[in-house]
């Protein structure tokens, strides 16, 4: 980039930043701290209450919260490396808030703590004493093993703490300094950044969701979980924009165009989601091998769980495609953020979905300790992600693309 361009891009960026508030107003920051503080107070007792309820059921029941908080984060994380990778100009806008989602993931570390402890209940097939018994188990043994798991746990979280720090961090003092070779820097790191994100959230979604049920196996299953990160992250960003471009925080730095590449993009993931989900279920339907069709006889014969399956057809694919399919729904801030929240909501009852029948085949109800065990991730996140948002400024002061973001179709 040379020292005319910077120039420009600069200049261009001081004037976007007189029209905008750089951060929230004082009193707004601190209501939204304080409601974010009491929904995490409330989540780690609802945990708590939870587990002395039916310690049993709260390990899964924390499991499927846990994926729903540490998904969100992640797909947040993936955003932010994306677009440095591409060299994007009219994500700058929304950048910010992705990278509030990627800042989570140190909780994410912490909050894997009672997954980690609950883990011989919550992985018993393969953690407990019957596992020396199962031919198949014993064949998996060399992977599927306690100390194999949270070394990789331990390496996935490092992985992510990692890249998130190192995004977050050179984005924030770049806000200070204006350096352009932090710019340059992230973009550097982009691609192999990349690799380790595919890698690691591949593996974890082996590890702390398919191998609930070991004799189960699926190569689709990472990508499959990466889609719900992507649609679940893209939602909490439609949210946040619409709210903010809706109080008239950043208008001239977010404007309609930009909501409306929130929505294309929300609705080609929402896609992405379906055809993966879809190429899973036809290539073992087709193969009809008893270890393979098993995970979707648990989940569509037992009658109690074919309403869920059916609503996540339905909810994570059929309403929200018909929805964000016009470009007036994309562009208006009502429907976009229906179509967002319905999407956050099924995204949870997809997890809840892969998680929770391997606890029970049989019987669906949803029950007030799968409420506690989402609360606790939830409040959390909550608290941390109302917490930067009071903070921090609410886009990248100086980044040298933000005259390019601010020009995105603007008057």
């Amino acid at each position: 980039m040379s020292q005319a361009a910077v120039a420009t891009v600069a200049g261009a960026g001081d004037k976007a930043r007189t029209a905008d508030a750089q951060v929230l107003p004082k009193d707004t920051g601190d209501k939204l701290a304080k409601a974010g503080m009491a929904l995490g107070v409330l989540g780690v007792v609802a945990c708590a209450a939870g587990y002395f309820l039916d310690h049993e059921r709260f390990g899964f029941s924390y499991l499927v919260g846990f994926m729903w908080l540490a998904t969100i984060a992640l797909g947040g994380l993936f955003f932010v490396i994306i677009q440095h990778l591409t060299r994007a100009g009219w994500s700058v806008a929304a950048r910010r808030q992705m990278e509030w989602l990627a800042s989570l993931l140190p909780a994410v570390a912490v909050l894997f703590i009672p997954v980690a402890l609950l883990a011989p209940h919550i992985y018993h097939h393969w953690m407990g004493p019957e596992a020396a018994h199962d031919p198949l188990l014993q064949k998996k043994a060399a992977y599927l093993n306690p100390t194999g798991f949270f070394i990789r746990a331990a390496v996935y979280l490092a992985v992510w703490i990692g890249l998130s720090l190192f995004f977050t961090r050179n984005s924030s003092a770049q806000d200070k300094s204006g350096a352009v070779n932090l710019t340059v820097k992230m973009q550097n790191m982009a691609a192999p950044a990349t690799i380790l994100f595919a890698l690691s959230v591949t593996f974890a979604a082996f590890d702390w969701l398919m191998s609930l049920d070991p004799h189960w196996y699926s190569t689709i299953y990472g990508v499959y979980v990466f889609a719900g990160c992507a649609t679940s992250s893209l939602s909490v960003l439609a949210l946040i924009t619409v709210q903010l471009q809706e109080k008239g925080y950043f208008t001239k730095i977010s404007n309609v165009e930009h909501r409306h590449d929130i929505g294309k993009l929300l609705h080609g993931f929402v896609v992405f989601f379906a055809y993966i989900g879809f190429s899973q279920y036809l290539l073992i339907w087709y193969a009809d091998l008893p270890e393979e069709t098993s995970f979707y006889h648990h989940r569509w014969d037992a009658d109690s769980w074919k309403p869920v399956s059916l609503s996540i057809l339905i909810g994570h694919f059929v309403i929200p495609f018909l929805l964000l399919l016009s470009r007036h729904a994309k562009r208006h801030p009502v429907l976009l953020s229906l179509g967002a929240g319905l999407l956050l909501v099924m995204h949870y009852v997809d997890l809840y979905w892969l998680v929770m029948p391997t606890f029970d085949h049989h019987h669906f109800h949803f029950s007030l300790v799968d409420l506690c065990g989402l609360l606790g991730p939830l409040g959390v996140g909550a608290f941390l992600l109302a917490r930067k948002a009071a903070q921090g400024p609410l886009y990248p002061l100086r980044d040298p693309r933000l005259a390019e973001t601010v020009k995105v179709d603007n008057p």
